[in-house]
């Protein structure tokens, strides 16, 4: 779901990548913009990821070190907790800047941002307690 693509005529131009982790899916899209603005949700990025490193999670990858020019995001998040929400916003913005700057592949693998953390948790097994949490074996 990586593209770029144009509103109707005369809207903006935006860049849009989907980013995932666990059950956690993040539509990003990024503009062109004078000042660095995110928003995730309808809300900014310190009101929905109260921690700083949540917010680290996502501004470390449009600081100077790897980018330069400002940028809009706008980001939709469903599914997970607020961890992995975050990690799935950061996937969805590497994802994003490779498209409309393919010489930051480098960096952003270096860094760990393009890898997607496919693990998720194991489905409960008939007969036992857990995943692989057995009953007590008896021999008689």
């Amino acid at each position: 779901m990586e593209a770029t693509k144009t509103k109707p005529e005369t809207g903006p131009r935006y860049t849009e990548a989907v980013g995932k982790r666990k059950t956690s899916i993040a539509r990003v899209r990024i503009l062109p913009a004078r000042q660095t603005e995110i928003i995730v949700n309808g809300k900014r990025l310190e009101e929905y990821f109260r921690t700083s490193e949540l917010q680290s999670l996502v501004t470390d990858l449009i600081s100077p070190p790897y980018f330069d020019s400002a940028l809009k995001v706008s980001a939709r998040i469903t599914g997970g907790g607020i961890h992995s929400q975050g990690e799935a916003l950061r996937h969805g913005l590497a994802r994003a800047l490779i498209v409309l700057h393919p010489e930051l592949r480098i960096r952003l693998k270096k860094v760990g941002a393009l890898t997607r953390d496919a693990r998720i948790k194991e489905r409960r097994k008939f007969g036992h307690k857990k995943a692989r949490k057995s009953p007590q074996w008896s021999k008689r």
